[in-house]
């Protein structure tokens, strides 16, 4: 199979996730939670955040169900948060419910598969393949892990973790951009020139495991949008300082499309 023709089945493939019944088009809502039991719209029982928990008073008519658990819940329960090794996910009919967590702070996601937004849903534009597009790395990694301080598509600051550095050229010309690590994998938050007009206004970088002497491979052609373009619920960091590329990256992933 040809660089082109993968690339093929990776855009396919990141459009029959974002549409899937929970992806990310189906995203309602996102609840934080304080320590007092609270309602949340549109959902049975009483939710809050204790002890690092997703927190749930209900009822069995309420039908809310903890996934493996089999009984609707009847009582109280706590529900592990997406950012622990096995995280709890419930159901309500048709709806998905997520606990997550993000700098200590517990909400509930919402996953709708009748979202109006999922409904709108006409695909996702791309810039055609270009192999000029996907070039050597060199990944050098800080001494030691660091965090920095970046706007959220929420409006809000939060801490961005980052690993290191990758070095890079395009036309001709030496770039360096800060990632993280992602597994075994790199990813970046970035802009350039393109962003905010034709594509969206940051996107999303994912790089192959570095080898022993930090070579990867930036591939811009699989540049793509966060969740937060395609679900307004999503707190998406933006990018950090110095990943704001002068230059037009016209590759990857451009905007979302609606009906």
């Amino acid at each position: 199979m040809t660089a082109a023709e993968e690339w093929k089945q990776w855009t396919e493939a990141r459009t029959a996730s974002v549409a899937a019944p929970h992806g990310q088009l189906a995203l309602t809502g996102t609840y934080w939670l304080e320590p007092e039991p609270t309602g949340i719209p549109g959902l049975p029982g009483l939710w809050w955040a204790s002890e690092g928990r997703v927190r749930l008073r209900a009822k069995a008519d309420d039908d809310i169900r903890v996934k493996g658990a089999g009984e609707a819940v009847d009582g109280e329960v706590a529900l592990r948060p997406d950012t622990m090794q096995k995280p709890d996910l419930a159901t309500l009919d048709d709806r998905l419910l997520v606990p997550i967590e993000r700098e200590g702070e517990l909400a509930l996601r919402v996953f709708d598969p009748d979202s109006p937004t999922r409904a709108a849903f006409a695909g996702i534009t791309v810039y055609p393949y270009a192999p000029e597009w996907a070039v050597p790395a060199v990944f050098t990694p800080f001494e030691a892990d660091r965090s920095v301080t970046v706007p959220n598509a929420d409006g809000r600051d939060r801490l961005l973790a980052v690993t290191g550095q990758i070095a890079f050229s395009l036309a001709g010309e030496p770039y360096t951009l800060t990632v993280s690590r992602a597994g075994e994998r790199l990813s970046g938050v970035i802009g350039d020139a393109t962003s905010g007009s034709e594509t969206y206004r940051f996107r999303f970088i994912t790089l192959p495991a570095p080898d022993e002497d930090g070579r990867t491979v930036l591939d811009l052609n699989r540049a793509h949008l966060p969740p937060c373009a395609f679900a307004d619920h999503f707190i998406c960091p933006f990018p950090p300082p110095g990943n704001r590329l002068t230059i037009a990256v016209e590759a990857g992933e451009k905007q979302v499309l609606s009906r």
